[in-house]
């Protein structure tokens, strides 16, 4: 209970006891409500809340906790005038609550009603002077509403407290510039600089304020003293910079840009910064890269804090089309500062992927994999690499470990391909169950993944199962690519597969047509398909010259051969 209820207790008290009695039990009903509109809050029951809160100021309109509550349920309900009313209401019946007082304040200033916010909270520093942060906000509103007198007395305020500073004495001279006043916004940095006489940066900054404030010569003088004695300050190198491209002598403009560019206290974005103004002014006068790679290359010859100047140096050798093994080059060294940089280890596979150098594939893919294990990408082309060399189990494994990252963030196309090329490894590998499997997986992911459909309809045609499954799969990849000859051929051999050799015919001779050199594979297939359609004369001809195209073809096995040999010489068909 308050002071002030107690006294208010007290004073009915000695006017009445009747009245005494009946001021206690509005107090004990306005706090058993209270407590159960808190109750309700707490257990979620938000709309038994909001009545029991409402029915307390009804009770009691002089207690402010109900307000404060009320207040935020009105504002979740969108009722922005009831919501305001009854924080200004809490406010006032408790003026010395500083959270009430926050709050109103923070409602004036979501309204942008910045003076009462303002006004609302030079009353609250005026009763807790330790309150640091409450100046802070009173100077943006100040600088909001454009009341730079009072930021700068309120900047005094805080200097009081945290002492003189750069920070401080900036804001400071920026608002007696916004004013107007060059001479104080001057004075304040140069009584910054007087206090720190050894501080060339607080020079610097003082420097800075002549220099905008009109005072550019005596300036000058400043930044070049400064230099004489540090030469390596970047403001002083940044502001001279400026003023030289300006205003200044091209030629020293073009030999202080290098020489800030290599200064060792220049930050990478200082560099990415001028590099991105020389790059834009290169193109606008004809896009001459001789000086732009001039200045890559000196500031590359430099040891590298960051990666951020050969990333941009390699971003822009690419637009200028510049060789691959040059650009290479410079991502390299991107990958010796961030090896973690995924996305210059992607684009060097990209350029081995070019160059068909699988060996330099699987050894980017490899590293990439302990410094960007969720990266799918590196999987997928190691584990490619590792197919194109035909080491199978080895590009099984990288496959098999990069389906271990897919998420639904991943890229369809290339979980797809995952599955595909992993069903074609399997199936290689006479594991034809788990082939299959993966070619579902693979259609689940993108089903209108042509070259899965056409290897996963022919290899079952290859078994005999699912004949009905595989011409449809094969239909819908000539459907999209009626050209092409290993899909057509498919899907004539599995109309072949099911006794319907006329259709086989008419698809096999598009496949012939599509395909000027047609593998052994092919003319068998055209061969079989030929005999069984009645013209066994042609059917010999083409197993002819399949035995011939298998004869100059080392890859094709033995037992093959003999059986083209076995049906040329028995001009017939031979079921295997």
């Amino acid at each position: 209970m308050t002071r002030l209820r107690i006294l208010i207790f007290l004073l009915v008290a000695w006017l009445g006891l009747p009245a005494f009695s009946q001021v206690v039990e509005a107090e004990r009903r306005y706090d058993a409500f209270f407590l159960e509109a808190i109750c309700e809050r707490a257990k979620g029951n938000n709309d038994a809340a909001f009545d029991l809160l409402r029915h307390c100021v009804e009770i009691d309109s002089t207690k402010s906790e109900a307000y404060y509550y009320l207040a935020q349920y009105y504002g979740a309900l969108k009722k922005k005038d009831q919501a305001v009313a009854c924080i200004e209401k809490a406010a006032a019946l408790e003026p010395a609550n500083s959270t009430y007082q926050e709050t109103l304040a923070n409602t004036y200033i979501n309204l942008r009603q910045y003076d009462k916010a303002a006004m609302v909270l030079e009353n609250l520093y005026d009763k807790h002077r330790d309150r640091d942060d409450v100046l802070g906000i009173l100077i943006q509103l100040y600088e909001e509403q454009h009341e730079y007198e009072a930021a700068i007395k309120t900047l005094a305020k805080l200097e009081t407290i945290e002492g003189k500073s750069e920070r401080l004495s900036y804001a400071k001279s920026n608002f007696y510039t916004q004013l107007g006043d060059k001479k104080a916004a001057i004075n304040e940095m140069k009584h910054l600089a007087d206090q720190y006489p050894n501080d060339q940066n607080y020079r610097g900054l003082y420097a800075n304020t002549l220099f905008v404030n009109g005072q550019k010569k005596k300036a000058l003088e400043i930044y070049n003293d400064i230099l004489r004695i540090e030469p390596e300050n970047r403001n002083a190198l940044m502001a001279l910079l400026a003023y030289e491209k300006d205003e200044g002598d091209p030629d020293k403009a073009a030999a202080l840009t290098e020489q800030v560019l290599l200064s060792k206290n220049i930050t990478s974005q200082d560099r990415i910064l001028l590099m991105r103004q020389e790059i834009g002014q290169s193109e606008q006068e004809g896009g001459d890269s001789t000086r732009v790679l001039y200045l890559f290359h000196k500031m590359l010859e430099q040891p590298q804090m960051d990666a951020d100047v050969a990333i941009l140096c390699a971003t822009y050798m690419n637009l200028k089309k510049m060789p691959n093994d040059t650009i290479s080059a410079v991502l390299e060294q991107v990958l010796q500062v961030a090896p973690d940089n995924a996305a210059a280890r992607l684009q060097l596979v990209s350029y081995a992927w070019q160059a068909e150098d699988m060996s330099r594939i699987i050894t980017l893919c490899q590293d990439a994999r302990q410094y960007n294990p969720d990266e799918m990408a590196f999987y997928y082309y190691q584990g490619i690499a590792y197919y194109r060399q035909e080491q199978l189990d080895h590009a099984l494994n990288a496959f098999q470990n990069g389906i271990g990252v897919i998420n639904q963030q991943s890229d369809p196309d290339i979980v797809s391909d995952f599955y595909a090329v992993m069903g074609d490894i399997l199936h290689q590998k006479g594991l034809d169950k788990e082939a299959f499997a993966a070619y579902d997986s693979c259609l689940v992911w993108k089903d209108d993944n042509y070259g899965c459909l056409n290897n996963y309809a022919y290899y079952l045609s290859e078994k005999e199962i699912h004949l009905e499954k595989a011409e449809q799969m094969s239909y819908r990849a000539i459907k999209a690519e009626p050209k092409n000859a290993t899909f057509l051929d498919t899907y004539a051999w599995i109309l072949f597969k099911q006794s319907r050799y006329a259709e086989a015919k008419i698809y096999i001779d598009q496949t012939l047509q599509c395909d000027s050199d047609s593998s052994a594979v092919l003319l068998e297939h055209a061969g079989d398909i030929y005999y069984h359609a009645g013209d066994k004369e042609r059917a010999v001809v083409l197993w002819q010259q399949a035995l011939e195209k298998s004869s100059d073809n080392s890859e094709v096995k033995d037992e093959r051969k003999q059986v083209l040999t076995r049906k040329i010489k028995l001009k017939k068909y031979l079921k295997e």
